[in-house]
């Protein structure tokens, strides 16, 4: 046994060893030969049309391809993979496949650079976007900027500083789109609202007819001089019948030939960028006055219920107002409740303002109509100075005033009452006569008798006075616990405090209010204006305010008004901003529609400088 023990020793060395090496040699032979290739279903589309990058590696690996040098010519919409692992004759081979789906960011020769994948590289490619699609060797379905294509139409594209321009963006398309969603993006140097709601319309183009989705949006420049506003975007899937004969994939395209992500009809994404909208903002100009009001046309009207504008004390007199102006949004109408004068003698009681903004022609129409109801507590002739409005004539490029006559009102004595009209509150009061003695003399001490008329009349007058005081204290009271009634906030019902909108504008208004008290900490003036606009559209987004000066005019406190406006300069101007005082006075944000004594929200218009 010790004889043949010698002799086995050596059998098993060489067993052993030869499938140590066996195995080594067979991953080596995996991972030696590993590479990376790419290919594109087509090297040659239309604008608004995608691309199918595929990518394929050879050899097993669980790492992902570097896919960051493809975001500087192309948005990358979606991306899948699959892997597979062979044995055929004792040889193994092993590939991953990365499927990509790009949409070129402009027109042109774009190259696919080499990317880099597990420590190898995929050769570079190259796409041709055309500008008018005509895609060589595609059916017509495939040549999607003839079926789907945006336009977009600027009301004028030289507004003045704060002054809205309309931007009108037309869809058209012929093809069925699901999921499709348009976006305009936003600026810090202009803020887009959009107006009303999208109009949906046919038109024949080029002999072809198409469905027709209009969309208009107010644009708000927030500085002078040139600006430059990437175009609005579309995104949507659309069905799929490009021809797979050049790019069919087991991994990616089953035995019927259909996309393993949808059913038989199969889709695919479509993201088409309108152009870009430039604009050329003009400044303020210097003679431009104190109130800034940019409009192409303005109208100041007034009336009065009753007609006659005669009325008893302590009855109401309304006076309606209607301002109307073309090119601005009815938020941005001065509030005419404001700067309404009234002499001595008489209260205002403005109702609630009517806002009303349409675009009949491609123009922005905007109209602010108010109520307001005059109350005199004494009887006279009482006269009201004229109203005016100035405004900035964009057509014609100079200053004018609307302007609404003074108006005289007369006051009859309180219902009930004999006293003659007393004279207006401005003039000197009449003196009241001295009331006779009532001490009866000696020759008729023991005898009553009937009072003279004479002696009656102040007695009479004097009790009818304060009994008409009394009425229109009365009635005041009344009028001012219903007007009071009408200011305050309807409760919000359960239902809408669970509305996800109303839980995303809390969580937005308190990130936004974290961040501008952040940047007032760092005395950082343009991002304090920025978040803090965010802040009051979050905080009251049917309300907010156009820019930080008409913020300031609608807040109650002087103080806070002045540091608002030195926030205003100090971003125009450039100037040295310290933010604690602003911080200080804006812990939490007031409630706009009560910063007023009259109750109605200022919507004025933004008063930038240049």
């Amino acid at each position: 046994m010790n004889a043949l023990h010698p002799s086995r020793v050596p059998i098993r060395k060489p067993l052993a060893s030869t499938g140590i090496v066996a195995a080594l040699m067979l991953c080596l032979s995996t991972s030696a030969f590993a590479d990376v290739s790419a290919e594109l279903d087509r090297d040659y589309i239309g604008p608004g049309d995608t691309v199918q990058l595929n990518l394929t590696h050879e050899g097993r690996t669980s790492d992902d391809p570097d896919l960051s040098p493809l975001k500087k010519d192309f948005d990358i919409l979606g991306t899948s993979s699959g892997s597979s692992f062979q044995i055929i004759n004792g040889s193994i081979s092993a590939h991953k496949q990365v499927q990509v789906t790009l949409s070129p960011k402009h027109q042109g020769t774009l190259q696919i650079p080499a990317l880099s994948w597990a420590g190898e590289s995929s050769q570079p490619l190259q796409l041709t976007v055309s500008d008018s699609g005509a895609s060589s060797g595609d059916d017509a379905n495939s040549n999607t900027s003839q079926h789907v294509f945006l336009t977009s139409t600027l009301d004028t594209p030289r507004p003045y500083v704060q002054a809205p321009t309309v931007l009108t963006v037309k869809l058209y398309t012929d093809l069925a789109l699901q999921q499709a969603s348009l976006d305009l993006p936003t600026s810090d140097a202009v803020v887009v609202e959009q107006l009303g709601k999208d109009v949906q319309t046919t038109e024949m183009r080029n002999g072809h007819r198409y469905q027709v989705v209009e969309r208009r949006y107010a644009l708000f420049p927030q500085h002078s001089g040139a600006i430059r506003l990437d175009g609005p975007v579309l995104d949507a899937q659309v069905q799929d019948t490009r021809s797979r004969d050049g790019f069919n994939d087991p991994f990616f395209n089953n035995v019927f030939g259909q996309s393993p992500f949808g059913g038989l009809s199969a889709l695919r994404p479509l993201r088409l960028r309108g152009d870009a909208v430039e604009l050329d903002v003009q400044p303020r100009p210097a003679s431009a006055g104190a109130d800034w009001l940019p409009v192409r046309t303005l109208t100041l009207s007034g009336s009065w219920q009753p007609d006659s504008k005669q009325v008893h004390a302590g009855e109401p007199l309304t006076l309606s107002l209607k301002l109307e102006a073309t090119g601005v949004t009815a938020e941005q109408l001065p509030d005419l409740g404001q700067r309404l004068q009234l002499p001595d003698g008489l209260k205002a009681y403005p109702d609630q303002a009517q806002l009303n903004t349409e675009v009949p022609n491609g123009e922005l129409l905007a109209t602010r109509t108010q109520d307001i109801a005059v109350i005199a507590s004494h009887a006279g002739r009482y006269t009201l100075p004229s109203l005016r409005v100035t405004w900035w004539d964009t057509a014609s490029e100079q200053l004018r005033v609307a302007e609404l006559p003074q108006q005289s009102i007369e006051v009859l004595p309180a219902v009930g009452g004999s006293a003659p009209v007393a004279a207006p509150p401005a003039l000197a009061p009449a003196s009241i006569p001295a009331e006779p003695s009532t001490q009866p003399s000696s020759s008729n001490a023991d005898t009553l008798t009937p009072a003279s008329p004479l002696v009656a009349q102040p007695t009479q007058r004097t009790l009818w006075f304060w009994t008409s005081i009394a009425l229109a204290l009365a009635w005041l009271i009344t009028l001012a616990a219903w007007a009071l009634s009408r200011r305050r906030h309807a409760p919000i019902p359960s239902a809408k405090l669970n509305d996800p909108a109303t839980k995303a504008n809390a969580l937005n208004a308190r990130q936004a209010r974290n961040a501008f008290q952040q940047a007032c900490r760092d005395n950082d003036a343009p991002a304090a204006r920025r978040h803090l606009m965010e802040w009051a559209r979050a905080h009251d987004p049917e309300h907010a305010p156009s820019g930080v000066l008409a913020l300031a005019q609608r807040m109650g406190d002087v103080r806070t008004q002045q540091l608002l406006e030195q926030l205003d300069r100090a971003c125009y101007a450039g100037d040295s901003w310290q933010g604690a005082a602003l911080a200080q006075a804006l812990k939490d944000f007031p409630d706009l529609n009560r910063a007023k004594a009259k109750g109605s929200a200022l919507h004025s218009l933004y008063p930038a400088s240049t």
